[in-house]
């Protein structure tokens, strides 16, 4: 899945390095979003994906906000998503 993570941390460094830093809630992730909460991303041609909401639904657990920079942002992402068996 090393590939699918390369993927994904992409589309999300893509998605959201444009949000107004610092965000103090998932809230506020929204208006970065290209298609708001109904943003998919996706990964190995399709065998990974999901929404932004459904993503926001299961990782609340994993985000320590508010958070200063996308990096910081999407290595939480990409651990929450590990945590939670959908990567």
């Amino acid at each position: 899945m090393a590939d699918a993570e390369a993927e994904l941390r992409s589309q999300f460094r893509d998605a959201f390095e444009g949000a107004d830093f610092p965000v103090k809630n998932q809230m506020d992730l929204v208006p970065a979003l290209p298609n708001g909460p109904g943003t998919r991303f996706e990964a190995n041609d399709g065998e990974v994906s999901f929404t932004a909401m459904e993503m926001a639904a299961k990782l609340g657990d994993h985000q320590s906000f508010p958070y200063q920079d996308a990096d910081t942002l999407v290595d939480d992402i990409i651990e929450g998503l590990k945590a939670e068996g959908m990567l």
